[in-house]
């Protein structure tokens, strides 16, 4: 004779009307399952005496009828549905859950002796037939509300690119800019923003530079030009060029005395008009301004 069902009565939570067992039926690897713990406690008894039911006979039971979850499977299973939080199943467990399908249910019933596992296993049959029909019956509508779905899922993932793209763009992108005595960081990390926009050449025309301004063109995006107008005055000697070169190409220094003002030219596209010396950046209130007039964007970078 089989032995008996250890009856656990502390288990006996759950009312095996069809409703509720329909409840506990998910859809994993496209297959319609339940959770082994659900089962024992349909059937009013442990999750491990199941589960030692299932591997003293486990020619019975090929994959089609039990298999164990992945760790990824479950956590999607706990996400998808919150009552197994909720009621705490699957949780504290030291192994993954294995689920039944409809074959491995009544595979299962055949193996337990008891009143309750008849009476159960004809509600779960009835539950599965039910589910069943009712997939066969609403597959096209999933299979529009997924299409749906996945849809709006990839408009979510463009729109948040875009958003992300135009926000960048918004953030890097001004017209004009004050600077403060003292904001020496913030009009740094302003230049710097400057710089890192060029893609192929970067002109700068300041009569007053020095080797400070290497550490600034250190920041540009590799492969991409330097030119520097500069007065015969300025404290940037060989050596600095030399070196820089060496590891950041490619810098070149021009001498000319035909500006005042300081200008910085992005891949002659962009022209920007700064109020004080680069290496006095934030020493005295000054403006940084954007000029949009491509005429002078042109002749300004003609220059070079």
């Amino acid at each position: 004779m089989r032995p008996s069902v250890p009856i656990n009565e502390e288990l006996n939570v759950i009312k095996y009307d069809i409703d509720n067992i329909k409840n506990l039926i998910y859809t994993i690897r496209g297959q319609q399952v339940m959770l082994d713990s659900d089962v024992a406690k349909l059937y009013n008894c442990e999750t491990k005496y199941v589960n030692r039911v299932v591997k003293r006979n486990i020619e019975r039971f090929p994959e089609e009828f039990c298999f164990q979850l992945t760790e990824n499977e479950f956590q999607l299973l706990r996400c998808q549905f919150v009552t197994l939080k909720n009621n705490g199943r699957g949780q504290h467990r030291k192994y993954m859950p294995y689920v039944f399908t409809e074959q491995g249910i009544a595979m299962l019933s055949s193996l337990l002796k008891s009143e309750t596992a008849v009476n159960v296993s004809i509600q779960i049959m009835k539950a599965f037939i039910e589910m069943r029909n009712f997939l066969f019956h609403n597959g096209q509508v999933f299979q529009e509300i997924n299409t749906m779905k996945n849809k709006l899922l990839e408009h979510d993932e463009k729109f948040d690119i875009v958003f992300d793209e135009l926000q960048s763009k918004k953030e890097k992108e001004f017209n004009q800019k004050i600077f403060f005595d003292g904001q020496i960081y913030d009009s740094y990390s302003l230049i710097i923003d400057i710089i890192k926009t060029a893609k192929n050449k970067i002109l700068i025309i300041d009569n007053y530079i020095d080797d400070s301004i290497l550490k600034i063109l250190a920041k540009k995006n590799e492969n991409v030009e330097i030119v520097i107008l500069t007065s015969q005055n300025s404290n940037i000697s060989k050596l600095d060029i030399n070196k820089f070169n060496k590891q950041y190409p490619t810098l070149k220094v021009a001498r000319t005395n035909k500006f005042h003002d300081r200008f910085i030219v992005i891949d002659n596209k962009e022209l920007y008009h700064c109020g004080a010396s680069l290496k006095d950046l934030g020493k005295k209130c000054f403006a940084i301004s954007k000029i949009e007039d491509i005429d002078y964007v042109e002749k300004v970078s003609n220059f070079d």
